[in-house]
């Protein structure tokens, strides 16, 4: 895989050089709520204007099916890089169009623009090679060289993902590099204790990483609403929590292989509960008890995880030489079911081994929380494409890279 340093080194100055970034940020209207994605792509942009080059940056935001949609504009993300850059950054209102042949047009040495949402133009995601190839060939019209650095997005076979760096001269961004190289530590030569935390809502989200790390992990912590599927696999009341009785006897199976493998499998042992989900709107006091996990009762819902289970998760991390950390444990985002969360995140500062949150909710929740994610070894920005390389897929804007 070609180096962005190695491209520097051969000269951008006066070249158009595509980037395929991650401003995919959450938006509260058109506030950015979290800059994460854009603050990591930074370093690249900046690296590649100071060169001289002529950067244009590309991105998706959510789903809007192929058309325009206001409420996904990257607007919002466009204004935010030209503050963390120092520089104005033009903004195209189409993706192809007349405004982003003419934005790039007018770009000199060292200037920056940020095309629409590549997913205002359905080729982009297109699953007919022949359309998202189509729509390849007009993006790379606009551009001399191509890198990537969308890590969020690398596991996905789209248009400026996979085709566009084959029409391209192409190398890896800083970001991806980094990425890359973090995810290598957590599959070959790791240090151990290697200790793994699962959270997030439904366990079928993640049986494909179970199933490759009960070969690779030596701790797997489950938390989170995915943690009751396994409580009631175990024979357990799990009361009104979710549960996903499908894919109880997958998990039977993995409890069963853990114990043959010698991992041990760490499921929470007490849990908030409540009859009403928190108001998340408001925030407003929720009204809960903590329970054993094996005593939910049948008219409530398992929200978090419980005191004792925050010093059970904390104790099997903070001796660990390499953590994973992938979904949060509790509906983190209301004040009452975050102190699980909490401990987790404090128990990887803890540690003084190798600190990795996968991305996703997690990373979110980490700022969200207030915890200075410098502490942390490295806060990824893509959580579906960590774990499906954790899962050892190959993924498409990767491969596409080292072609």
């Amino acid at each position: 895989m070609k180096t962005i340093d190695e491209l520097l080194a051969e000269g951008v100055s006066g070249k158009r050089v595509f980037v395929r970034a991650d401003l995919n940020v959450p938006l509260a209207g058109t506030t950015i709520t979290d800059d994460g994605r854009i603050r990591a792509v930074q370093p690249t942009i900046a690296k590649l204007a100071a060169a001289g080059a002529r950067v244009i940056v590309a991105s998706h935001l959510g789903r809007p099916k192929g058309a325009p949609d206001p409420a996904f504009s990257l607007a919002p993300a466009a204004a935010r890089l030209g503050e963390l850059l120092g520089q104005d950054v033009a903004f195209a209102t189409d993706t192809v169009g007349a405004s982003a042949k003419e934005t790039v047009a007018a770009l000199t040495d060292g200037q920056v623009a940020v095309i629409e949402n590549l997913r205002f133009n359905a080729g982009e995601t297109a699953k007919d090679d022949a359309e998202r190839g189509a729509f390849a060939d007009q993006l790379a019209e606009l551009a001399d060289v191509y890198v990537g650095d969308g890590f969020g997005a690398v596991h996905r076979k789209h248009a400026s993902v996979f085709d566009l760096p084959a029409r391209l001269p192409h190398a890896a961004g800083y970001l991806i590099a980094t990425e890359v190289g973090v995810l290598k530590k957590l599959t070959s030569d790791v240090k151990r204790p290697y200790t793994v935390i699962l959270g997030g809502a439904k366990v079928s989200d993640k049986l494909a990483v179970i199933d490759e790390l009960l070969g690779k992990a030596d701790r797997l912590l489950i938390g989170g609403g995915m943690a009751y599927t396994f409580l009631k696999a175990q024979g357990h009341e799990v009361g009104i929590s979710l549960l996903q009785a499908d894919q109880i006897p997958t998990v039977l199976e993995y409890m069963e292989r853990a114990k043959k493998n010698g991992v041990e499998l760490v499921l929470p042992v007490d849990v908030l509960v409540s009859k009403d989900f928190p108001d998340l709107k408001t925030k407003a006091p929720a009204d809960f008890e903590v329970v054993d996990a094996d005593k939910i009762p049948a008219d409530k819902e398992g929200l978090d995880i419980g005191p004792k289970s925050r010093e059970l998760f904390a104790s099997k991390i903070v001796d660990a030489e390499t953590v994973f950390w992938n979904g949060p444990v509790g509906v983190a985002e209301h004040p009452d079911y975050a102190g699980g969360t909490t401990a987790v995140a404090q128990a990887l500062l803890d540690s003084k081994g190798f600190t990795v949150v996968g991305g996703g909710d997690s990373a979110a929740a980490v700022r969200n929380l207030g915890f200075d994610e410098t502490k942390f070894g490295h806060i990824s920005t893509g959580g579906g494409a960590s774990l499906e390389y954790l899962e050892g897929k190959t993924l498409p804007g990767i491969a596409a890279l080292e072609v």
